[in-house]
């Protein structure tokens, strides 16, 4: 959260021909009753609807692309959850980019920001904590704590190759363990 992938997500799918923004955030608000909030200690419930969540998001991604779209998908998707996720995606090539700036940056924004990402058992730190110690290295990682999110952008049209991602996560079998 405060990272900027609503930002940085936007004006990559406008420089695209073709695509499409989809925002896994959205999964989640669909639920109108009974939703529970993925907190640092999560219910097996909240992590069901999570994984729930995910499925969706690449479901969509692939229809999308399936008929010719460029799918941004843009989300919050941290440890364990991250191979998982890519394993349902099963359009190819996939490409995956960590937006990773700094701590001290990402509460700096989020105290600028309208909307607030974080209270209640997330803390700016927290989250930090889970990206940079679970979650793993896959892809084009970016500190764009010093960059504009055109700049941002610029850099992930440029770490195309860097961010591809190819091959299988794990055997399916796996895949919600």
């Amino acid at each position: 959260m405060a990272s900027g992938k609503s930002t940085v997500a936007q004006l990559l799918a406008e420089r695209l021909s073709r695509s499409v923004h989809l925002r896994g955030d959205g999964f989640r608000r669909m639920i109108v009753s009974g939703g529970e909030e993925f907190t640092p200690r999560p219910s097996a419930e909240a992590t069901a609807q999570l994984r729930l969540r995910h499925q969706a998001s690449a479901a969509v991604a692939d229809l999308y692309a399936g008929a010719g779209w460029t799918v941004v998908v843009q989300d919050v998707v941290l440890g364990e959850h991250l191979d998982a996720y890519l394993d349902r995606v099963t359009t190819r090539p996939l490409y995956l980019v960590v937006l990773a700036p700094a701590p001290e940056v990402v509460a700096r924004r989020e105290a600028g920001r309208r909307k607030q990402g974080y209270g209640g058992p997330w803390t700016v730190d927290l989250l930090d904590q889970a990206l940079r110690r679970t979650t793993p290295r896959r892809g084009l990682w970016l500190d764009t704590s010093h960059q504009t999110p055109g700049q941002t952008v610029d850099r992930i049209l440029a770490g195309l190759a860097t961010a591809r991602v190819t091959d299988p996560v794990r055997p399916p079998a796996d895949r919600d363990r």
